[in-house]
């Protein structure tokens, strides 16, 4: 049965991940960039102003600061995508699929200011009255009634893209690397899975406010704790970096390269950019929908900040640490977070273990927690915000799926729905783009005026 799984899972997952879905992706990505003019890339300084909190407006809708949003959409994009999800791109794809796993990121960049700038413009309220937004609320209330159709793909996407298994598997896996419990069987597994799935339903069923209380509070130190340990490995091959650049930069056009040609790996490293970053996928919209503004271009510019900080940085020194090891070369059964701990334990020796335990612990946690409160948001929308509770249940429930099965299936799964996902989100942001630069061209030409930035001045009733 499980093998049966595994193939139809890689099926699925191949399928959508294909050419259309790249052009989509890394062709829309483009368009936003040239068609904004850059605006999102000249004003980083003022993002990263505004997630300071230098031009909160408290008494501003929503639930959350642009701070607290960003560390609830990081909480989702940080984590396993970063340590796990880099070491599946370099066993597929080769050093050639992390150029591309960048690509994917500079061009997140804009897809991230212009859909969670229309997740602000277009909130909406779901059948509880409650502020909402997401890919399926800008569907509902800018598209007519014929685009209908996506916000509910969206939605159904939604709720398998963002179920915890994948974090589930690799946790395990690291906790049996750990204890070298590796001949362990079926119930070493289900042990694991339980004993998360007690400590994820402990924040879940606390809302959206415990969700972003613990992000804010774990993720900046457990990120930071592994950002010292790749950097203090990379400080000590320092000589080699530039060979290893030019190395990803070399295989990323080679036309035999590894994970089936040139565009083997470029379908490879979008792929897993996109699993990493989720710019374009919509979730990170559901995030930063709640923030306190009436600002769609103050929570856009906070947004874009994401791919950034995931991809461009934490991916970078996990993919070098790797290509310093040499353990890509020969993966064997090393793959996802055993490769990464392998890497780190040449370098770290019996700290390896026991440090990126905890990071890992923490912020595979922290996914969850917003991996929950996505598809939440995805279920209520389809049934009924009143019925949501009952998808904690098969939330929390899919943990212990998870920590039983293969690494390829839960992958698999995930991606494809991911993939699922990225159709009706950059389907609505290419056909909405104009709204969004109307509002940025207000924004910042108030701006200009120190005074004046700090004021809502572009809200969704303006377009």
């Amino acid at each position: 049965m499980l093998d049966l799984l595994e193939r139809w899972s890689a099926v699925f997952a191949n399928t959508i991940w294909g050419t259309p879905l790249l052009v989509l992706l890394v062709g829309g990505g483009l368009f936003f960039a040239v068609y904004s003019r850059l605006l999102p890339y000249r004003h980083i300084g003022h993002a990263i102003g505004i997630t300071l909190g230098r031009h909160d407006t408290p008494e501003e809708p929503g639930e959350l600061s642009h701070a607290q949003a960003l560390a609830a959409a990081l909480a989702g994009t940080l984590g396993l995508g970063n340590i796990a999800g880099v070491a599946l791109a370099i066993v597929a794809g080769g050093p050639g699929a992390i150029f591309w796993m960048w690509a994917s990121a500079l061009v997140g960049v804009a897809t991230k200011f212009f859909t969670c700038s229309l997740g602000i413009m277009y909130r909406g309220h779901d059948s509880l009255g409650r502020l909402r937004g997401g890919p399926q609320y800008i569907i509902r209330e800018a598209l007519p009634r014929p685009f209908y159709p996506l916000a509910v793909l969206f939605s159904a996407a939604g709720m398998i893209g963002t179920l915890p298994m994948f974090q589930a598997n690799q946790l395990t896996a690291l906790v049996r690397e750990s204890l070298g419990a590796q001949g362990l069987g079926d119930s070493f597994n289900l042990g694991v899975g339980l004993l998360v799935a007690t400590v994820v339903a402990t924040v879940v069923f606390g809302g959206l406010q415990r969700v972003a209380r613990v992000a804010v509070a774990l993720l900046p130190a457990m990120s930071l704790l592994y950002l010292a340990m790749a950097l203090f490995v990379l400080a000590r091959h320092v000589t080699e970096i530039p060979a290893l650049l030019g190395l990803i930069v070399s295989e990323a056009f080679a036309p035999q390269a590894v994970g089936g040609g040139l565009l083997g790996v470029v379908l490879i490293g979008v792929s897993r950019g996109t699993f990493s970053n989720e710019a374009g996928l919509g979730t990170e919209v559901m995030a930063h929908s709640v923030a306190r503004t009436a600002e769609p271009i103050k929570e856009g510019l906070v947004a874009m900040l994401g791919p950034m900080i995931d991809t461009l940085l934490v991916c970078t020194c996990t993919a070098l640490v790797i290509l310093v090891s040499g353990l890509w070369q020969a993966p064997g059964e090393l793959n996802g977070v055993a490769m990464t701990l392998a890497a780190l334990r040449a370098e770290l020796g019996v700290l390896a273990a026991p440090l990126l335990s905890v990071v890992v612990l923490i912020l595979s946690l922290t996914t969850m927690f917003a991996g929950w409160y996505y598809g939440a948001t995805c279920f209520g929308f389809l049934f009924g915000a009143q019925y949501q509770h009952w998808f904690r249940y098969f939330f929390i429930g899919t943990i212990v799926f998870g920590a039983s099965v293969s690494i390829d299936v839960v992958f698999n799964l995930i991606v494809g729905a991911y993939g699922l996902m990225a159709i009706p989100t950059m389907t609505a942001t290419l056909l909405l783009a104009p709204q969004v630069m109307r509002a940025a061209r207000l924004y910042f030409g108030l701006a200009d005026d120190p005074a004046a930035a700090t004021a809502p001045n572009a809200t969704g009733d303006e377009q």
